[in-house]
């Protein structure tokens, strides 16, 4: 019985003993703090550089000037040129349209032919009027006879003149029977065809010059303080003002390029877009690429001349106009600057930046002032804008 009791007894206290001397002997873990891994970011050296700004627009090629073809006199139309059809081509003079000339012809006859009568009747009463003032001066006849002589020879001045102008309106009539285009251009539309009958002033055609194009392109008004335009009661610009303008379009497969000029605002403000009307001018002198009328542009307008400006991509710029300096000792410094302009994917700094300093261009989604990074230097290209 006591033996049962002794033996394990004696292995509980063996074994406590073990335990106490372990954790008497035990080392002393003593904390130590984490030391953070610097992050990799890019930077780019601040490098000061010429700007030239541009603002962009697009829009629709239009004709410089559209009339239509209205003819003065009323007839039958008894000739119509092949070109008088949508799409034709005439040039400047080139007859378009013919109307039945007969009554302008007959018109044209009676005026010369009562113009003759009266040409003969007013040299008859100037030589009856001489006549007889010479005869008054030598006191052989009345002055009453001599004063019915003027007044005749007066009204028949004024027949002629009125014969004259009768002759001449007819000949212009006749003239007029043929209708011939005012430029050199396309038909956009036309509504006659021969044997039909045409009144004075009725719509037969609508023609439009091709020689110079122009296009309305759109700008918003904020976007106005980086293009050099004057301030001018019409909205013309002289020659040596007017912003140069690169238009591009895709078309059959091919890019074409024309260059062009600014060369008048549009002086009212669209109020529920808020843009202004821009309105560019191509001479069409391309005989292989001319710009066709409706064709869609996209404009690339030359602006003002920005120096001493430095380009960052826009992952550059964090909020409230700050941008992350990487200093001397590879830490991270918040700074605060003065954007010129966002264009694109870039950022144009008017101020904030010196020379050389290296600027964090990485999307850090958290930045901290002082946090240490290492620094890879990446080279910029310059600014597309």
């Amino acid at each position: 019985m006591m033996r049962t009791l002794i033996i394990p007894s004696a292995i509980v206290v063996v074994f406590l003993f073990g335990a106490a001397t372990l954790m008497a002997t035990a080392p002393v873990l003593e904390p130590s703090a984490a030391q953070p891994t610097p992050v990799s970011v890019n930077v780019s050296k601040a490098v000061f550089q010429g700007v030239q700004l541009k603002v962009h627009s697009q829009g629709t090629a239009m004709p410089s000037t559209e009339s239509q073809l209205i003819p003065e006199v009323s007839g039958r139309v008894t000739w119509m040129s092949d070109n008088l059809v949508s799409g034709g081509y005439f040039k400047e003079g080139e007859e378009l349209a013919k109307i039945d000339d007969l009554d302008y012809r007959n018109d044209r006859d009676r005026a010369k032919a009562a113009l003759g009568k009266t040409e003969a009747e007013l040299e008859h009463a100037k030589f009856e009027y001489t006549r007889l003032r010479s005869l008054a001066e030598r006191k052989l006849t009345s002055r009453s006879m001599l004063e019915n002589a003027l007044k005749t020879y007066r009204v028949m001045q004024a027949a002629f003149q009125d014969a004259t102008v009768n002759f001449e309106q007819a000949e212009e009539n006749l003239k007029r029977t043929t209708l011939r285009a005012p430029f050199t251009g396309i038909v956009r539309s036309e509504s006659v065809d021969i044997g039909q009958f045409v009144s004075r002033g009725q719509t037969i055609g609508t023609l439009y010059a091709n020689d110079i194009v122009e296009i309305r392109l759109p700008v918003a008004d904020r976007q106005l303080a980086y293009l050099n335009l004057p301030a001018s009661p019409n909205g013309s610009l002289q020659p040596n003002l007017q912003p140069k303008v690169t238009l591009t379009t895709e078309y059959a497969g091919r890019a074409l390029t024309w260059e062009g000029r600014i060369v008048r605002t549009e002086a009212e403000i669209d109020v529920s877009s808020r843009m202004v009307q821009l309105v560019a001018r191509v001479t069409n002198d391309q005989p292989l690429n001319p710009i066709s009328v409706g064709l869609f542009l996209n404009a690339e307008i030359h602006g003002l001349a920005a120096e001493d400006v430095v380009v960052l991509p826009r992952s550059a710029l964090r909020n409230n106009n700050q941008i992350l300096i990487v200093d001397a000792d590879d830490k991270l410094r918040f700074r605060s600057i003065k954007p010129l302009r966002l264009y694109q994917d870039d950022v144009l700094i008017a101020s904030g930046v010196k020379a050389g300093e290296r600027i964090c261009v990485s999307p850090l989604q958290t930045a901290i002032e002082g946090m240490s990074v290492v620094p890879i230097n990446i080279d910029l290209e310059g600014s597309r804008s």
